[in-house]
């Protein structure tokens, strides 16, 4: 089972709706054998995850704006027990990329940025505390790279599968 983490600061913003935004586009997909929304393992966590928490609030109205039911959230911080299960780790920004290989380098040559499954690095901005229409930015953006980056993401969670 492929499996993916995408990774943010708190997990309450970008994570979180990432990973919703992967379960979506995987559940709509029917050029993968099976069900993809129920053979591929998808979770989210922070670097600091506030523990606990909810997702922010606006991209819980994002998620419903979109159609997608958010469902709930507990925010968690990574570990390196938890990075051990995933195929593939997925980062919003640059420092968290170098914190994790640092911290946690038996998994180093599973952790990106998000935005290099589109062959390009940059951060992806956290929209906490700015107005919806950030939220909404956010969301456009991570979409995009899923949708432009999935063959990528395919590519590296199923690498390991292979080894």
């Amino acid at each position: 089972m492929p499996s993916l983490l995408f990774v943010c600061t708190a997990n309450i913003c970008r994570s979180p709706l990432a990973e919703h935004l992967m379960k979506e586009k995987l559940a709509k997909l029917d050029d993968l054998p099976g069900d993809p929304a129920e053979d591929w393992r998808i979770e989210s966590a922070g670097t600091w995850g506030l523990d606990g928490r909810d997702m922010a609030e606006g991209v819980r109205q994002v998620l419903l704006e979109m159609g997608i039911k958010p469902g709930t959230h507990s925010a968690r911080t990574v570990n390196a027990e938890m990075l051990s299960a995933f195929d593939l780790i997925l980062t919003m920004e640059r420092g968290q990329e170098e914190a994790l290989k640092i911290e946690f380098s038996d998994s180093a040559g599973r952790v990106y940025m998000l935005s290099e499954m589109v062959q390009e690095r940059f951060d992806i901005r956290d929209p906490m505390g700015g107005p919806i229409e950030e939220f909404r930015g956010t969301a456009r953006i991570i979409e995009t790279i899923l949708s432009q980056g999935f063959d990528r993401i395919k590519h590296l969670t199923g690498d390991r599968q292979r080894g």
